[in-house]
């Protein structure tokens, strides 16, 4: 993997910040002790501004090339996952319950080697927009930031992240023009009904009943509803009722997850589960309430931004791919694509655990990489021959 040189004299140090963040794992928005460590390592590296506080705990940080010129916006993600590490490394979590389980904590390594590299330099015109965003595990800080204005506040032309993929070949990168993650909902249903003694049902409206026929019809939606084309996905993850052998209860609960692309995909579903819910409530005597919330949209990457990303991947790693496809996991960095034209790319872990798995760790051997990804694509983003 031809990293760059610079990048690569000071990978230790970049191994050193990423296992202190995995040690020490902050969830949502409230990513502080996270934030200050980012915040003394930019300051160190003489970084032009650092605009702290955003979304709560987010970070915007200005890097000044040789002239005048556009600003590019890079983002990582600082927040971990609300589980337990099962991995027994010396630089596991120390935070019972808190973990990074995804490699946020790689992602905020890879953006600050990036910009130690690029503070040192200057070899563009233009400036960079470091973004490091809290709350991409449920919480939108993406479009926190967005909302609070960084992309106007700091005259963002374009923008770019990475995410590491386990079991990709390590160093490699794979992305996709246009829709590359999914739109993510959620659904809570909670059937109300009457409970009694499990030896007279008949004296009783049994929700649970009624929770296994709507599970049951919620399954023919992405069957016999749409188009078999068009991507979908209806997970029930959560069933929740009852106590004991001999109670019928007198209610029950129902979670889920909705992944589509398309926003008449997503209305289809809304429209039919309000139909099931309400069918089978009607027919199993027991009222049924249905709350959809709508999530992150789907990841749209630009195709000219993305051609340009992976032809600088291709700078630093032999294993490009650029027509990957999209993907049914989701992202809130959809809501800056939706602000500033960009690209979004993976970039291999190697043969480790799954993301969101508690025996996961990011790969350090990867983080000059991404860092060196990032440092190029400035580079070449912003020659600095502009400034002459």
């Amino acid at each position: 993997m031809p990293i760059i040189n610079r990048i690569a004299d000071f990978s230790d140090d970049m191994t050193a910040w990423r296992r202190h963040l995995h040690a020490h794992p902050e969830l949502q928005f409230d990513c502080h002790e996270t934030a200050a460590f980012v915040v003394d390592r930019l300051r160190a590296f003489g970084v032009d501004e650092i605009h702290e506080g955003i979304a709560t705990s987010g970070i915007v940080a200005i890097i000044k090339g040789q002239g005048e010129g556009p600003t590019i916006g890079l983002r990582a993600d600082m927040d971990a996952l609300p589980m337990d590490e099962i991995t027994g490394l010396d630089h596991a979590s120390t935070i019972p319950g808190k973990m990074h389980a995804c490699g946020h904590d790689g992602h905020t390594t890879m953006l600050l080697g990036a910009a130690r590299y690029l503070a040192e330099t200057r070899n563009f015109a233009g400036r960079v927009a470091l973004i490091f965003q809290p709350a991409e595990e449920g919480g939108g800080g993406a479009d926190v930031m967005v909302r609070d204005g960084v992309m106007d506040r700091f005259d963002i032309k374009e923008i770019y992240a990475l995410h590491n993929a386990p079991g990709r070949p390590a160093g490699s990168f794979h992305t996709a023009p246009g829709p590359i993650m999914a739109a993510v909902d959620t659904f809570d249903i909670r059937i109300t009904g009457i409970g009694g003694h499990g030896a007279m049902p008949h004296e009783t409206a049994d929700p649970i009943v009624a929770a296994a026929g709507i599970v049951n019809a919620i399954q023919t939606i992405v069957s016999r509803n749409h188009y078999a084309q068009d991507e979908l996905v209806i997970s029930v993850t959560q069933i929740h009722t009852g106590s004991a052998d001999n109670i019928i209860p007198a209610t029950a609960y129902i979670n889920g997850t909705v992944r589509t692309f398309k926003s008449e995909v997503q209305g289809m579903v809304m429209a039919r589960l309000e139909e099931i819910v309400e069918g089978h409530a009607k027919a199993y005597r027991v009222t049924g309430d249905l709350d959809y919330q709508v999530g992150y949209p789907a990841t749209v990457n630009d195709t000219g931004r993305t051609a340009f990303a992976a032809d600088v991947a291709r700078e630093i790693a032999a294993d490009v791919v650029d027509d990957a496809g999209p993907e049914m996991g989701a992202e809130d960095f959809a809501y800056m694509l939706q602000e500033r034209p960009g690209a979004y790319l993976f970039v291999g872990n190697g043969d480790s655990a799954g993301l969101h798995h508690p025996g996961y760790d990011f790969n350090d051997e990867i983080a000059a990489v991404g860092a060196s990804f990032f440092a190029r694509l400035v580079e070449r983003a912003l020659p600095a021959e502009r400034a002459a």
